[in-house]
């Protein structure tokens, strides 16, 4: 296991390990306690990381913001994926996983394009008007409720860097081993307080009560961000 990644070793391989999201947060928050620096600034991935990541800063008495990215689904299976698209346009593809699928290049030209729009249209929906805060010097903390090929969050991480963040820590309350080893080459370090192994993985199975985020709720959690424009 890689220095950088750090878990609750009693957690490993159990499923509903988790209440809901915010007791995950909870849990990931005092991972991250004695680590953190007090400018961290804690970026939490729309939908599910949300709640995770709104209960992690509260804790910390750090600053919320979102990362906003998504993964590419197939176009016959909306939560399998292979590939993501960042706020910023940033893309990245498992090209292995395409040939092995057959997709043609009109199929994933067309998943990266929905998923254009789709990222863009949240990026107006949550951000309301404020802008990407300035990464230059400031620790990242990012938070989703957990990762499973770990494209999605990758392509966050490479969004990050491009808009100058230095130092970027990740933290899920569940993962799965292999991807959680992949995404620790590319950043600083990866909180993660489930770890499993095996050929089947679902995030949700980390979780006693699961459902998605709906929009209205989501919403209402990121209405209070700071620097918000008042909508016309």
């Amino acid at each position: 296991m890689a220095a950088s990644l750090i878990e609750l070793a009693h957690y490993r391989d159990r499923i509903r390990t988790f209440r809901d999201r915010p007791h995950a947060g909870e849990i990931l928050a005092g991972m991250l306690a004695p680590d953190v620096p007090d400018n961290a600034l804690v970026l939490a991935v729309p939908a599910g990381g949300v709640p995770v990541g709104r209960e992690v800063a509260q804790r910390l008495n750090l600053p919320l913001d979102l990362l906003v990215v998504s993964k590419i689904t197939l176009p016959w299976d909306t939560e399998a994926g292979y590939g993501a698209v960042a706020f910023d346009g940033t893309v990245r593809i498992n090209e292995a996983l395409v040939q092995r699928l057959l997709l043609s290049r009109e199929d994933v030209e067309q998943g990266i394009s929905r998923t254009r729009e789709k990222v863009d249209r949240r990026q107006v929906l949550l951000r309301r008007g404020r802008p990407f805060p300035d990464l230059a010097e400031r620790p990242v903390v990012v938070v989703d409720d957990g990762l499973a090929s770990g494209y999605t969050l990758s392509v966050g991480v490479d969004a990050l860097r491009k808009h100058g963040a230095r130092k970027i820590q990740v933290a899920v309350p569940t993962g799965h081993l292999d991807s959680l080893g992949r995404l620790a080459r590319e950043t600083e370090r990866i909180y993660c307080a489930n770890i499993r192994s095996g050929w089947s993985f679902a995030v949700a199975d980390a979780y006693e009560r699961w459902s998605d985020v709906a929009e209205e709720e989501l919403m209402k959690m990121v209405a209070g961000l700071p620097g918000e424009q008042s909508p016309e």
